[in-house]
């Protein structure tokens, strides 16, 4: 069982209720193996691991990072190495000026002064100020570019036609924040991977979801569900649709397949 975190799992607070820590406990009671696909990167993931009880693993950053939640360690990482990430910067600069720009590595993240950081590394002021230069001269895990007015699906159109050819490149929330991995990296190839560790075959595989980022892994699995609140492409690509997350839409059919 495969479920993505904020938006589809978490409530809208950032918590886990616990009608789904229990129905997580549930699935790996029946012997099935919990999965957490996430565009966090590890270090948001200290109160999800403590709220479920440790358990399972975690793909992070989607799909560059496998995470053991019972050891709290890397235990797999696909990087954008410096010459793409360098491309890859200096392309989007060349077209789309008023992007800005922050990399992810393995353990923290480095961002240019006017990046705005998002709620959980914006209200503790952490990762390093770096200038443009600095900031593709080490190999990271997930480049992320930040456009201060469009949207976010115009803006996804257009970073994809720019650098679609160097990296993947997704978003998963409702600013205009795009989120790149190194090519051919989603959340799908990384679950893939860990279903061949169990030998979990794809049709065996249940999934949630409710964004963009999602949609590899809900292609993947041979049943997936998209939560209420989703965004339009996750509702119209899915065959089934739960409660929303505030409503403990997973909890709700987990409930029901694993008895």
């Amino acid at each position: 069982m495969a479920t993505d975190l904020d938006g589809t799992a978490l409530r809208s607070d950032g918590t886990l209720s616990p009608r789904t820590v229990a129905a997580f406990a549930r699935v790996e009671e029946t012997g099935a193996v919990l999965v957490l696909v996430t565009g966090r990167p590890p270090r948001w993931m200290w109160d999800v691991a403590a709220a479920s009880g440790h358990r399972g693993l975690a793909v992070c950053a989607n799909g560059a990072l496998i995470y053991d939640l019972h050891s709290e360690q890397v235990v797999e990482s696909h990087v954008i190495g410096v010459d793409v990430l360098r491309e890859v910067v200096a392309q989007l600069r060349a077209n789309v000026p008023d992007l800005t720009f922050s990399v992810e590595y393995e353990g923290g993240f480095a961002h240019e002064s006017d990046f705005r950081s998002g709620s959980l590394d914006g209200a503790t002021g952490s990762g390093l100020r770096v200038s443009g230069g600095t900031l593709t001269a080490r190999p990271c895990v997930k480049l992320l570019a930040q456009h201060p007015s469009m949207a976010p699906d115009p803006l996804h159109e257009l970073v994809d036609r720019l650098v679609g050819r160097l990296v993947t490149v997704t978003h998963s929330s409702r600013r205009a924040l795009m989120e790149m991995s190194a090519l051919g990296v989603t959340k799908a190839t990384a679950l893939a991977r860990v279903a061949r560790r169990y030998g979990v075959a794809p049709e065996e595989a249940v999934a949630f979801g409710d964004m963009p980022n999602d949609l590899p892994m809900l292609g993947w699995a041979g049943r997936s569900y998209a939560v209420a609140n989703a965004h339009p492409d996750v509702l119209a690509a899915v065959g089934e649709v739960t409660s929303a997350n505030d409503d403990d839409g997973v909890a709700l059919v987990l409930e029901n397949l694993y008895r």
